[in-house]
């Protein structure tokens, strides 16, 4: 079963990624903040690479001036969700976060199979926003999709 609006957010170890690698425990991440976390199926790919992330960075001031902290997990390791951050240029404080075992996203009840695509298990596409580690709202996207967790789709629902 996949999480839920006012369900507390599952506890793991991830790791963030920016000028070094460091774990963070998702409860130390999300509690006490307002945060929409935003998921992709893999780094590099196209619709995350040329619409999901790009979205985010475009739009970052816009949540910052929300309150807003924004974090971006994908089930890549941490080496590889560092060059994607550079080569997206991630603006610094932007949570870039390697679920490398699919553990968070499990817990959360949101992965996606592709391995008939070579991919293994991976996230589905979604953006949540959570306030105090508790999920306040929840866009899943239809396989295939890309609507309900774009940056602006989001940015208009908080509004």
């Amino acid at each position: 079963m996949s999480i839920q609006i006012g369900d507390p957010l599952p506890d793991a170890l991830l790791q963030q990624v920016g000028d070094s690698i460091e774990p963070v425990d998702s409860a130390t991440l999300f509690t006490g903040r307002k945060v929409v976390l935003f998921a992709v199926p893999g780094a590099f790919t196209p619709t995350c690479s040329e619409r999901h992330l790009p979205g985010f960075v475009e739009q970052f001031d816009a949540f910052r001036a929300k309150d807003v902290d924004v974090a971006c997990l994908s089930v890549n390791d941490p080496f590889v969700m560092q060059a994607w951050a550079q080569a997206q240029h991630v603006p610094a404080g932007l949570h870039m976060l390697a679920d490398g075992n699919g553990e968070f996203t499990k817990a959360l009840g949101l992965q996606l199979d592709a391995t008939a695509y070579g991919m293994g298990l991976r996230a589905k596409r979604f953006a949540l926003y959570a306030e105090d580690g508790v999920v306040k709202q929840l866009w899943v996207e239809a396989p295939g999709e890309f609507k309900v967790s774009s940056a602006e789709h989001v940015l208009e629902q908080l509004s």
